[in-house]
């Protein structure tokens, strides 16, 4: 059953440490998308790598629309990777929709885990009278249908306006040709599952201490989430990035590893 597990969420380990260190990838990507983080501290944890199921190398078999309908059942799998591996102590650094999925399952199994890492996290994305989550549904439903219609022309509109560091193109067509991996039919259902959710009246229930990087010009997540978030989270700390757009983890892989290990080295 746990071999079962593991290979359903193309799961990957390795590092010297005995303390894990979870990644959780966002809406589109895969785990490689940490390749340019996680070699920074497998000297002094356990990393463990995974793709949520429907990307990357994750057993697309194993995918069911009803099941993945909703955040919980992805962060259920977070949860069933680290009861296979017999985790506990864990560091979840979880980027976007991942951030979301890892503060679910803290709420579930805090237990498990010991600290969340959330990275450009937001817990809606729909404007509402009383909050300001960034997106009309009209603009969201729009994207939703480009991607059902055309999702290679999806891809190439949405990597720059994401990405945002013009002078470093190629981080704009890596991650362009990440999101064309994806199987695009449970891309297009995760997508909805992302940005339709409604995840504010979680936030309270965390009871693991996080930490929120909060990067610049982030079309997904601005300044406001980062501090609606570290307002409504308990035992949590808000750190604001030099990087600019989506992904600090790919545009400024050096100021990611020095904040993480700053706050790390702080929490002994």
């Amino acid at each position: 059953m746990a071999q079962n597990i593991l290979k359903r969420n193309n799961v990957q380990s390795f590092g010297k440490g005995s303390q894990p260190m979870m990644f959780a990838h966002g809406f589109g990507g895969n785990q490689s998308m940490w390749n340019r983080i996680s070699p920074a501290f497998a000297e002094n944890y356990k990393i463990i790598l995974f793709d949520h199921l429907g990307s990357g190398k994750s057993d697309l078999s194993a995918y069911n629309a009803d099941r993945y309908g909703e955040l919980q059942s992805f962060a259920l799998d977070v949860i069933e990777i680290c009861e296979a591996l017999n985790l506990s102590d864990v560091i979840l650094v979880g980027h976007s929709v991942g951030s979301m999925i890892g503060l679910r399952a803290s709420i579930c199994a805090p237990q498990i885990f010991s600290r969340l890492i959330l990275v450009c996290p937001s817990p809606y994305y729909l404007n509402e009278p009383d909050y300001k989550g960034g997106f009309e549904r009209s603009d969201l439903d729009e994207l939703i249908d480009l991607m059902d219609k055309n999702y290679i022309g999806w891809a190439s509109y949405i990597a720059p306006l994401a990405m945002k560091n013009t002078d470093s193109p190629e981080l704009t067509l890596e991650l362009e040709s990440i999101f064309l991996e994806a199987d695009h039919s449970i891309a297009n259902q995760f997508a909805k599952v992302t940005f339709y959710a409604d995840n504010r009246k979680f936030l309270p229930q965390v009871l693991v201490p996080s930490l929120i990087l909060q990067s610049t010009d982030d079309i997904f997540a601005a300044p406001e989430i980062g501090a609606y978030m570290h307002q409504h989270l308990g035992n949590s700390t808000l750190k604001n990035l030099k990087a600019n757009g989506h992904f600090p983890h790919i545009s400024n892989p050096a100021e990611f590893i020095f904040i993480l290990k700053k706050y790390l080295a702080a929490s002994l």
